[in-house]
This record gives C-alpha cells, sequence and structure tokens, in this order.
C-alpha cells in the first residue's frame, strides 16, 4: 500500500470517526454461538460423565511449561470434533503461530468450524495473513475494535492512535481457546514464540490451566458475547483483497513451506505434537486433573461503557478485589505490571492493618520488556516496602530454571521476563488469568479468568512463587535507613554464584534503560498503564 492511499485510507476512518465504533461496524454478520450439545463429541461425553462423578465440578491443570502451552493447544485443535474458538490480544505468524495455524486451518478442512478472535492493538507485519484463513467456509475471523489503517507502517498506526485515542486505547487483552464447548486452554498465555518460551531473543514465564467440564461452557458463553459483539470486526469488512481464495491457497502454500523449514532446521515440532502428550496424559488420567469449583470472572466487551456510562454488564477488577480483601493470613500476587494505584494501595494497607503477609513478585527493570509500566511501578515501591508489603523483582538471568517454566539452556541466554497473572489466596485459592494488577487491566482493558477453590492448586502456584522469588532468581526489595530525616533508600538483594549480594543502583540492562525509565516516570502515566 503506498503512501498517498494510506493516507486516504487513514483521513476517511477518522472522518467517520470520531465514532464510538470502529470501521467496518455496519458490514452484515451473522451471529453465532458454541456448540449446544458437546456431549454428542468424545470431549464432550467424557467430560459430563467425569463431572457428574466429581459432584458437578470442573477439572483443572496447571501448564507452567511454555512448551507444553504450545503442545496442549496443537493437540486440543488436532482432536477437535465440531468447533474450535480462539480468542486472543496477541496472534504472532512466527514459528509457533504457523503451526497453530496450519493445525487450525487442517481442522477446518475436516469440517470444523473455526472462529478467530483478534484484537487489533498489537498487530506487526505478517500477522494479517490471518485474515487469509477467512476465505475458507468453515473459518471466520473477527478483528476487535480495529484500526482504520490496515497497513504496517508504524508511524500510520501511531498518528491514528493518536487522534482517535479515545476509542483505539480501549483494548481485548483476553487469552482464551476452547474446542468443541467441552475443554478449553485459560491464563496469560498469548500466540507467539516468546510465550512458549522458545525464542532466545525473549522467554515469557507465563501459565494457563486446562479446564474441563461445565466451566467450559461458561467460559464459551464469554466467547459468544464478544464474538457478537458490535466492536468485533468481520475481516472481511476491512480487507476483501486478503480474504481471497487466491489469498488462502497463497497462505497454504507458505504454511507448508515454513513447516519443511522447521524440521530442516532440527526442531521437529511435529514429532512431540504427534506424542500426545501431554494431553493423552490429562485425557487418561495419568496426568490427573484436580477437581474443584471455579468462578468465571470476566469483563464485559462494552466494559468502557459498563464502567463509564452505568451500562449494564461486568466488571472483573471488582470480584478479584472481593477475593483478595478477604484474604485472613497470606497474598502471594505474581503480575509482570504492577500499578496498584489508589485502590489497589487502600486493599494492601487494609490488608497489612490485619497483619496479612503480602508478598508480590513482579519483573525487575533488568527483565522487563515494557518499560513505561516500569516507570508507573517505579513510583509505588516505597510506600508498599513502608506498609510491610514484600517485593520481589524477577532477574533476567536465572540462578535455577525451577519454576521458570524452561529448560535450563533456555534459561542461560539471560533473557527471562515473567508474563503469568496468578494470586493465590490463604493457599486455599487461586486466580489466573489475563489481568494484571495495574490500571490498564483495571480499567482500560477487557480481562478474563478464574478464580479456582483448590487448596492442591493454590499450594503448587505457592510453591512455584517461593521458587521464583528465592535469592537466585529475584532481587529482594528492602530500605534501608539514612541519617538526618533523609528517606530511606532502596537496596537489591540476591544472590549470584552463592554469594549474597546488594546493589544500591537499580540492576538494569544499561545505563539508558535506567535513564529512560526515569524520564518516564515524571510523566502523569499511571492510568495508561
Amino acid at each position: 500500500m503506498n503512501s498517498r492511499v494510506a493516507i486516504l485510507i487513514l483521513i476517511a476512518g477518522l472522518l467517520s470517526g470520531c465514532a464510538t465504533l470502529p470501521p467496518g461496524s455496519d458490514y452484515p454478520k451473522t451471529p453465532s454461538v458454541a456448540l449446544a450439545q458437546p456431549e454428542q463429541t468424545s470431549f464432550g461425553r467424557q467430560f459430563a460423565d467425569a463431572a457428574r462423578e466429581h459432584d458437578g465440578n470442573s477439572g483443572f491443570r496447571m501448564l507452567a511449561v511454555g512448551v507444553d502451552g504450545f503442545l496442549t493447544r496443537v493437540q486440543m485443535i488436532n482432536t477437535a470434533e465440531r468447533t474450535l474458538d480462539l480468542q486472543y490480544f496477541i496472534f504472532r505468524a512466527d514459528e509457533t503461530g504457523q503451526l497453530l495455524t496450519e493445525a487450525a486451518l487442517r481442522a477446518a478442512d475436516r469440517g470444523v468450524r473455526v472462529r478467530v478472535l483478534v484484537d487489533d492493538g498489537e498487530t506487526n507485519a505478517g500477522n494479517d495473513q490471518l485474515a487469509a484463513l477467512d476465505a475458507h467456509p468453515q473459518i471466520e475471523v473477527r478483528i476487535f475494535n480495529p484500526f482504520a489503517y490496515r497497513g504496517n507502517s508504524t508511524f500510520f498506526r501511531v498518528l491514528e492512535f493518536t487522534l482517535s485515542n479515545a476509542r483505539l486505547d480501549y483494548r481485548m487483552h483476553n487469552k482464551l481457546m476452547v474446542v468443541d464447548n467441552a475443554i478449553a486452554l485459560i491464563g496469560g498465555r498469548n500466540i507467539s514464540d516468546q510465550y512458549f518460551q522458545i525464542d532466545p531473543q525473549l522467554q515469557v514465564g507465563d501459565d494457563d490451566v486446562f479446564a474441563a467440564g461445565p466451566i467450559a461452557k461458561e467460559l464459551s458463553a464469554t466467547f459468544d458475547e464478544f464474538w457478537n459483539s458490535a466492536i468485533a470486526i468481520p475481516v472481511r469488512a476491512l480487507s476483501t483483497t486478503n480474504t481471497s481464495d487466491a489469498a488462502l491457497a497463497e497462505y497454504r502454500k507458505r504454511l507448508y513451506e515454513h513447516r519443511q523449514q522447521v524440521k530442516a532446521d532440527g526442531t521437529d515440532y511435529a514429532s512431540r505434537v504427534a506424542t500426545g502428550e501431554p494431553l493423552a496424559g490429562m485425557l487418561s488420567g495419568r496426568l490427573p486433573l484436580v477437581w474443584a469449583h471455579a468462578q468465571l470472572v470476566y469483563d464485559s466487551p462494552e466494559k468502557k461503557r459498563v464502567e463509564k456510562d452505568g451500562m449494564v454488564g461486568r466488571l472483573m477488577h471488582r470480584p478479584v478485589a472481593r477475593a483478595v480483601a478477604a484474604v485472613q493470613s497470606e497474598l502471594l500476587m505474581v503480575t509482570p505490571y504492577f500499578i496498584p494505584g489508589d485502590e489497589g494501595m487502600q486493599l494492601f494497607g487494609d490488608l497489612r492493618k490485619r497483619k496479612v503477609s503480602v508478598r508480590v513478585l513482579t519483573n525487575s527493570l533488568e527483565s522487563a520488556n515494557v518499560l513505561p509500566a516500569h516507570s508507573g511501578y517505579m513510583h509505588y515501591r516505597l510506600p508498599l516496602l513502608e506498609q510491610g508489603v514484600a517485593l520481589y523483582e524477577v532477574r533476567s538471568l536465572l540462578g535455577n530454571a525451577r519454576g521458570s517454566g524452561e529448560t535450563l539452556q533456555m534459561t542461560r541466554y539471560g533473557n527471562y521476563s515473567i508474563h503469568a497473572k496468578l494470586f493465590v489466596f490463604d493457599r486455599q485459592r487461586l486466580f489466573i488469568g489475563s489481568m494484571n494488577f495495574d490500571q490498564r487491566s483495571m480499567h482500560l482493558n477487557t480481562e478474563i479468568g478464574l478464580i479456582i477453590d483448590s487448596p492442591e492448586l493454590a499450594l503448587q502456584t505457592a510453591a512455584r512463587f517461593e521458587s521464583m522469588a528465592s535469592p537466585p532468581n529475584s532481587y529482594a526489595l528492602a530500605l534501608v535507613p539514612r541519617d538526618l530525616g533523609r528517606p530511606p533508600r532502596l537496596v537489591w538483594r540476591t544472590e549470584e554464584d552463592g554469594n549474597a549480594v546488594e546493589y544500591d543502583t537499580e540492576p538494569a540492562r544499561s545505563d539508558l534503560d535506567r535513564f529512560k525509565v526515569d524520564l518516564l516516570s515524571l510523566l502523569p502515566l499511571d492510568k495508561e498503564l
């Protein structure tokens, strides 16, 4: 697309809309819903019977290992019989993204109905190839709150975002996959090599939970709500060229060539998928599920109007805040971005007044991959520590791999960062989902998650917290008093080669990163972070 055409499209989009609805909102679309009778599928029959044996509860298993998150997704897609629903904030066209896309295309070829809903906030060059899937009669692709400009120029995207900030700042951050309305994956992982921890440039520690039984139908209902919302736009309304039969044929060819290249490079993921593990183990009971009651928490697709205009709907930060406030003895939190705001500080203050232990694991400047978020977090460290909240910042070069979700070999690259969103309440319940403990997740993005009443899963998650917060893997923050009425200074304590180490200067990859976050911290960005 040449720059003149791009400018004309951009101007047309902007003129339409100071609009509250995105481009293509008037395009005709047919509502659709989840499979009405999942019991007619193998997964549906198996887990309907299992749920009855477990008092109507649902089965869960945590997937902390990055590559297991990838393998389980492909295996679920490969065994889908009737329907496949994919809802993601990021869906990259990288190595794992293309392998997942090819699996979805094969599922459609054998008659599975495939619905793909992707947010448009982090679209990169190449990811628009997903649009080609829409040409398949069994696949429909929709884009949540799309940009008017459909090219890959960062300049034009930033320009449109700046001019239409009121609309485009609102994003769908959900991560959900449901097969046959019977089994699902939910958590913090996007679709990308870094989230499956196979990219040497960046390994993002994250979690999914495999879910089966009655909760799958509830998760499907949320997908339907987003899929049929006014701001989920059919990709055909945005591009007819990229959704043609020719585009699909070309994309099939690229996917095939990519798979052959992956084999030639010595990373034969097809063989690992073919083993059936870990999904086969979960289905057979060899990798047992934990059966428990779970509360689904999520934001309405029109969250912005629910919060600001009093529209009837759901705001998930409220039930999560209630679960935090109900803690009696200990709260453990893992969140990559930590900007608690006034509400969060009040919550923590109330807990500490009751002598509740509050411990938080987040990213260090050294491991942060979103510097503005770290600049916002910096303001809260001193008051949190003064309240008695314990803060741990994960290192980019881990001392050991236990609990990290990746192999020791991958850890040695020194490019580790956390992305999981896990809260453990009194080691009896846990939250897992897409919601960070920051202002963007609370007020600007839509999110989804589960609060699971399971001491077993809570203890598993707490054990991983203890491993990742241990001295070889993180910096424990502390305040050191100073004389003459000056405020205490912050220090970072860790362990290197078995020796205790204390840093007076914030650990970072470079002085430039320190300068950037110091500069960003001067700006009033908290509400955007």
